[in-house]
């Protein structure tokens, strides 16, 4: 609200204070030993000259206590494995799981979304609403608008530093800046999602196919299809709240060998979804820009 209290709005930038003080130790001074251990060597590796062991879920057959249960905690590895130059995508293993670096995860992922709730979304000490007001009254409250300038300003942030990471790494550090990152982006995806589901019926509706039960479940399957063309680096959660040191995969199995940019072709199955769904010029161009933002950065990646 533009007409906060300023009793509120000096408790969210105390809010911000703890915010800064408390979640930058957890995650970018975490012990050292819950840092990305070397990758280990495959089957047939040499280390101090001698010959390693397969690792479990390296070997080349599956055990024979193989069951559903260790398939939930242990991933299987791809056929070609052992002849891969890069990074075998997505794989999983419980046993190899730090206890102490999930606590951290939990603790860092409370304390941001926290922190995000208390100085973004919450009304009466958030400034969602007034990033959102300011572009209203920019855009003579023109839905179409307000949402092109989320799309620009979105991919802008977002984009732009993750451009600069391997810079910025050298200054403050690739856990640290991570953690910049997200409190950047986070905000602004949560606005823009949350405007467009508000304002999804916006505009002109161009078809309305909500009748058709066949066209509702083709496009809730290619929708739920799409998270499988997620980045494998996705998955990494530690690194992806920088509770470990984040690094540059090279991924060469997985989804990976379907698509250069696997994200980029689910974003497309995911938007082509939605607009045969919605039908609307406002979901329409949300879909355009989200688009757009994927095939630029996959062009430039």
């Amino acid at each position: 609200m533009l007409s906060g209290a300023p009793a509120e709005r000096r408790r969210s930038l105390a809010c911000a204070t703890v915010f800064l003080l408390g979640v930058t130790p957890i995650v970018a001074f975490a012990p050292g030993h819950l840092r990305r251990s070397p990758r280990p060597l495959r089957h047939g590796a040499h280390r101090h000259g001698r010959r390693t062991a397969p690792p479990l879920s390296m070997a080349a057959t599956p055990p024979a206590e193989d069951s559903l249960a260790r398939r939930l905690v242990e991933s299987v590895p791809s056929a070609e494995a052992d002849a891969l130059i890069g990074e075998d995508a997505a794989t999983f293993s419980l046993e190899a799981q730090s206890s102490e670096a999930w606590y951290i995860f939990a603790a860092a992922v409370s304390t941001v979304l926290a922190a995000l709730y208390v100085l973004w979304i919450r009304a009466d000490t958030g400034y969602s609403d007034d990033f959102i007001v300011g572009l209203e009254e920019l855009c003579g409250s023109n839905s179409h608008l307000v949402n092109l300038c989320i799309g620009i300003i979105f991919p802008l942030v977002h984009s732009g530093l993750a451009s600069i990471r391997p810079a910025a790494e050298k200054i403050v550090g690739a856990r640290t800046w991570r953690v910049v990152f997200a409190c950047a982006s986070l905000p602004l995806a949560w606005t823009w999602i949350l405007y467009f589901v508000g304002h999804r019926y916006d505009g002109i509706e161009l078809w309305d196919l909500h009748g058709s039960a066949a066209v509702h479940v083709a496009c809730w399957l290619t929708s739920f299809a799409s998270f499988f063309f997620l980045y494998p680096s996705t998955f990494n959660l530690l690194e992806v709240a920088a509770v470990e040191k984040p690094q540059l995969h090279l991924w060469e199995s997985g989804v990976i060998r379907i698509t250069r940019h696997p994200q980029m072709v689910g974003q497309v199955m995911w938007s082509a979804a939605h607009v045969a769904w919605v039908g609307t010029t406002f979901c329409a161009e949300t879909m355009a820009l989200l688009i757009g933002h994927h095939l630029f950065s996959g062009t430039t990646s």
